[in-house]
């Protein structure tokens, strides 16, 4: 690697764009460029235009090139480039590589009922597990295919490549139809037991295995080279390495230099438009209750995800008028913020339930009862993927352990007393805030030099930070709570 280099790791969400220009020695952060997409879309449907990711890219990294330049170094410092992207929304394109139609993105619940229908199909739960580690819900890829294939066929019948976000971009950058195994595992049509797309899946969903990028190897695989085009759109030099990328949940364990060795000391989870709960094993899960992701380093990453996070949150706030940090802890009350329904519990048809009102009560009480129900989701969630890593959460020692707090909310002094709070476990909340970016700088580090990009990162120390100590677990307000969400598999909310 030469000295002074210059990576740049992308990560783009269903929200914006990030591009992080990283010292490729030291990890240090250099300069971030933001641009925003937008998302469309009523009732259950959320889409984007892919074309929006492009141009969402280029302007990140044109702005990120203008802070670099203020820092006294230029573009022709960078010597590879990786896409973290939004994990399993649906792109489908023509022979040109332009989309046919907007990408259905992972927190559109319309096909709740394809979903249903295939868990079916294929003989229940379990089989699905056995294959892909996962269970088909709205969420995933492969539910969202066949939804199109019902409700948009001239679109599926006219698709001459289907890719995930990552992939589209990737191939924007380098020319190369090229995914990774911790994406592709997002997909309900990738085994995670063979490491290989399933043909009989395929079959299932009316899939041609020829429209579907190639599955790299686990890591910070060079899948080509920024090509001019694309050099000359962003104003990089062209023929750095291009890495293979991932998903956004995989980028986000890379950054904390996270890799499998049974159940890991720091759980992880992420606060941000959905709350996350993973940590990496060398042991496959195949649990019903989760998504057994691949990860990035070809170990696992076992994967709960609730829809209804900051952004429900901040809604509940925005109805009552209040600043988000304005909160106190809701007394009697509960609120299970499903604005978009929810997906861990598997409820896409939900909606948000307050009870418990009285005439005392404040709105202060009513936001801080949203923070609640959101976090004693994604803590339940929790407990599930620990049992996938092999451990009783109820065990004595299991609460020691410390939990990593990611994402946006993480920045948040009422999130993370909430769930410092409600968990009665200590935290570390890590310095850096682009995990993300970061994980995919990391990547792209391993493309350019061929090093191991969870070492990259652990190296970097992108993982440290703050460490706060264990509270007493308020668990008048965890039972409360969770006696109304045991009910949520009834008529209730579903």
């Amino acid at each position: 690697m030469p000295a002074n280099a210059v990576v740049i790791g992308v990560d783009s969400s269903t929200q914006s764009t990030k591009a992080a220009f990283t010292d490729a020695a030291t990890g240090r952060l250099l300069a971030v460029g933001r641009a925003p997409h937008r998302v469309t879309g009523e009732g259950g449907a959320r889409e984007s235009d892919p074309a929006i990711w492009w141009s969402a890219l280029r302007d990140a990294v044109a702005e990120g090139l203008n802070a670099l330049r203020a820092a006294g170094a230029d573009a022709s410092a960078v010597t590879g480039i990786a896409v973290a992207g939004q994990q399993h929304g649906l792109v489908v394109l023509d022979g040109a590589g332009v989309p046919l139609r907007p990408a259905l993105l992972w927190n559109d619940t319309r096909s709740a009922p394809q979903a249903a229908a295939l868990t079916e199909a294929l003989g229940g739960a379990g089989a699905w597990t056995a294959r892909t580690g996962s269970v088909p819900v709205a969420s995933m890829t492969a539910s969202k295919w066949q939804w199109l294939r019902e409700h948009d066929p001239a679109a599926a019948k006219a698709a001459a490549a289907v890719r995930l976000p990552h992939d589209f971009l990737t191939e924007r950058l380098c020319g190369v139809a090229a995914t990774d195994p911790g994406d592709a595992s997002g997909t309900c049509w990738y085994s995670t037991a063979t490491g290989a797309y399933d043909p009989e899946l395929l079959d299932l969903i009316g899939l041609d295995p020829s429209l579907l990028p190639a599955v790299a190897p686990a890591g910070g695989t060079r899948v080509g080279s920024l090509t001019a085009a694309a050099a000359a759109e962003l104003g990089l030099p062209a023929g750095i390495a291009v890495a293979a990328g991932t998903g956004d949940n995989m980028a986000a364990a890379v950054g904390l230099g996270l890799g499998g060795a049974g159940l890991l000391d720091h759980p992880v989870l992420s606060l941000g438009t959905s709350g996350t709960v993973f940590a990496a094993t060398r042991s496959r899960p195949a649990s019903p209750a989760l998504a057994g992701f691949a990860a990035a380093d070809g170990t696992y990453l076992p994967l709960a995800c609730t829809l209804n996070c900051t952004l429900a949150v901040d809604k509940v706030a925005a109805l009552l008028g209040l600043e988000r940090e304005a909160a106190r802890p809701g007394g009697e009350l509960v609120l299970l913020p499903y604005l978009d329904g929810e997906r861990t519990p598997d409820l896409p048809g939900a909606s948000g339930l307050l009870t418990g009102l009285r005439h005392a009560t404040t709105g202060q009480q009513i936001l801080g009862a949203a923070y609640e129900g959101a976090v004693v989701t994604v803590l339940r969630a929790l407990d599930e993927v620990t049992r996938a890593c092999g451990e009783d959460p109820a065990a004595p020692g299991a609460a020691d352990r410390p939990l990593r707090l990611v994402g946006g909310g993480a920045q948040g002094r009422y999130w993370v007393e909430t769930v410092r709070r409600l968990s009665g476990r200590p935290l570390i909340v890590p310095e850096s805030t682009e995990l993300v970016a970061l994980g995919a700088a990391a990547l792209a580090a391993s493309a350019a030099s061929g090093d191991d990009a969870v070492a990259v990162a652990t190296e970097w120390g992108t993982g440290s930070g703050r460490a706060l100590d264990a509270v007493e677990r308020d668990t008048e307000t965890w039972e409360r709570v969770s006696s109304v969400l045991d009910r949520a598999s009834g008529p209730l909310l579903s």
